[in-house]
């Protein structure tokens, strides 16, 4: 139940009252409670003089506006502050009258101790406050029983501001951590615990609520930790890293429910920073597709590197104008040209290619939609075929330095139209590096946390809607990373690559949908198939239970990221797969879904349809 503050004005007229007690005990002990009559006659004077000065300080600070039984060390310190700013200035007012009338309005022996009083009068009066608040009021209410991951800094901010606006009804039973210079001690007299006993405590205790303060927690242990929280039915909250405090302080409103992105992190990645930058600082680089999730993602970060000039290409025109405009507002990248073009128009990206001159090209636009592509095989070789033909085509003709494609796991033993056209486009970008001065680049991934079409969007929406949540298959899996963790290591992998490879990104271990859906219905608080129900759809057209990031005549190749490896692949002549893409291109335009389908399984013959109308094509086959 929420609590009603008391009214600032009886705080404040509280507050006047101890002032004139200060003041006039002050009065009393200077002259042994045996007040002289010379000083008598001006007492009164001194008296409202204080009292005045106390009273503007106090509404210029407006000390009356906190919460008094939210009491920190950090609003002592500003009674302390405004306190001694006022007899700063009663100080200088007492020696303005020793110029004026030739004596001090008010003994400065009285001062001191008022000064004194009126400081522990503050303090105590709200101590008391906060403490019979608690015991009166707050301990009739259903106290929620905490523990805190973080033994440090951030645990003690995470402690006060908690305790202060975002749960009144709170107890810290103890602080979590592994370093064990700082387990078995206490912090603000609250015990450290080992985190190993996190369960133990949870059960002794009674604890309904779980905080991490530290965002440096080892990943592994923040999974464990929440996942036993989840178990026991405890809600999980987290905070942002430090440098995203506001203004350098822990807000209340920063305090958030974990979400299952936070669980899927991993280790951050290291990055050769010196060796990206070389290869972006002052050039001219384009980015396709730059309104979506990777493609905005990825000027984000280049904007780090001091590029000579960003090219934003995109036909979505709002999602266009904000990735713009974040740029300039939240990133200071003054330097950027935005298009708004269709990549098969080849005529009309020839103009952007001959104005700017790109010296590097990322290339994030393609359709990924798998059912969709499934529905529309035309659009997906015009798109992803046709389009990154015109982008690797162009790069080519103007020399550009590099040409990085963002290519997916799906390419791999391709099961769907939507994987097989992204295998197509690499294969000719690839091909075309045997014959160019540019160096093409193939990176490959698989799912990214929160990009257009990922399910976790879909999930959160379901269960916000109180589900039922659709799923394709209790057993399928798929490969996830983050956002910015994708785009780093594309950033990393077209500094380091030389042309011609496809580089392979380490997705950690596969995900089990079902799972991850479950652990999200958790920390939202429910409980899987009694709160939301799950509902299996059966595959859609074209998908596969697992994803591979290999093609079965591929190995790999270390480099010196060990997040990123080389894939050795089968080589083709540019000769033969740019006649073979005249055809494919020229039935697309057509749009016979079946002839292009067929063409495509001619130039990827591991292609094999799943789920879908196409597999007579691939039954044909075999029956020939």
């Amino acid at each position: 139940m929420e609590q009603s503050n008391t009214p600032r004005w009886i705080i404040f007229v509280f507050d006047i009252f101890l002032s004139t007690f200060a003041i006039s005990f002050a009065y009393l002990l200077r002259f042994n409670f045996q007040i002289p009559d010379a000083v008598s006659e001006k007492m009164l004077y001194g008296l409202l003089l204080v009292v005045g000065v106390r009273s503007l300080s106090f509404i210029t600070s407006k000390l009356y506006a906190g919460i008094i039984r939210h009491t920190t060390l950090h609003d002592a310190e500003r009674i302390l502050i405004v306190i001694s700013v006022g007899t700063l200035i009663l100080t200088l007012l007492n020696l303005l009258s020793r110029n004026v009338i030739g004596e001090f309005l008010i003994p400065f022996a009285v001062l001191i101790i008022e000064l004194l009083l009126i400081s522990l009068m503050f303090m105590v009066s709200r101590v008391l406050a906060k403490g019979i608040f608690w015991r009166l009021i707050a301990d009739k209410a259903t106290t929620k029983y905490v523990l805190i991951y973080g033994s440090g800094n951030h645990g003690m901010a995470l402690k006060q501001i908690y305790q202060q606006a975002y749960d009144a009804n709170s107890e810290i039973v103890g602080f979590l951590s592994d370093n064990p210079r700082q387990i078995g001690k206490k912090l603000d007299g609250v015990m450290i615990y080992n985190s190993n006993r996190f369960e133990e405590l949870v059960a002794q205790h009674n604890i309904s609520t779980f905080l991490i303060a530290d965002s440096r927690i080892d990943q592994e242990v923040k999974r464990s930790l929440v996942e036993k929280a989840l178990n026991h039915k405890v809600q999980a909250l987290t905070v942002p890293k430090v440098s995203d405090w506001i203004n350098g302080r822990l807000n209340t409103q920063q305090i958030r429910k974990v979400k299952i992105e936070d669980l899927l992190e991993r280790k951050p990645i290291r990055l050769d920073e010196r060796n990206i930058a070389s290869n972006i600082e002052g050039k001219t680089v384009m980015v396709t597709g730059a309104a979506g999730s990777i493609g905005s993602e990825i000027t984000r970060q280049l904007s780090r590197y001091k590029p000579g000039m960003i090219v934003l290409i995109d036909q979505a025109e709002t999602p266009l104008y904000d990735i713009e405009l974040e740029l300039l507002e939240d990133f200071n990248c003054k330097n950027i040209q935005v298009v708004i073009g269709d990549i098969t128009q080849s005529k009309r990206i020839e103009k952007v290619f001959e104005d700017y001159r790109p010296e590097i090209v990322y290339h994030a636009a393609a359709y990924k939609h798998v059912p969709m592509m499934e529905n529309h095989p035309e659009e997906a070789v015009m798109n992803n075929v046709l389009g990154t033909k015109v982008i690797a085509d162009l790069a080519h003709k103007y020399k550009c330095k590099k040409f990085v494609m963002v290519s997916t796991d799906k390419a791999v033993n391709p099961t769907n139209v939507m994987g097989a056209s992204k295998r197509i486009a690499e294969i000719y970008t690839q091909s075309l590096n045997s014959i160019s001065d540019t160096s093409f680049i193939t990176t490959r991934f698989g799912n990214v946390l929160g990009s257009n079409g990922s399910v976790i969007p879909r999930f959160r929406k379901q269960i916000e809607n109180g589900g039922p949540i659709t799923i394709t298959h209790p057993d399928i899996t798929r490969f996830f990373m983050t956002i910015p963790e994708a785009c780093q290591l594309v950033l990393e992998a077209g500094a380091m690559g030389k042309g011609g490879e496809i580089l392979l990104f380490d997705m950690g271990e596969m995900v089990k949908i079902d799972d991850l859906a479950r652990k999200m219905v958790k920390l939202a608080g429910l409980e899987p198939g009694k709160d939301i129900r799950f509902h299996y759809t059966g595959l859609r057209p074209g998908e596969k239970l697992y994803e591979e990031l290999l093609n079965t005549k591929e190995n790999t190749l270390p480099t010196h990221n060990p997040r990123i490896m080389i894939a050795k692949v089968q080589q083709y002549a540019f000769s033969d797969v740019s006649e073979q893409m005249k055809v494919l291109i020229a039935r697309a335009k057509q749009g016979y879904p079946m002839e292009i389908v067929a063409g495509m399984k001619e130039i990827v013959p591991e292609y094999i349809s799943n789920n879908s109308q196409f597999e007579q094509l691939d039954s044909e086959f075999l029956s020939a």
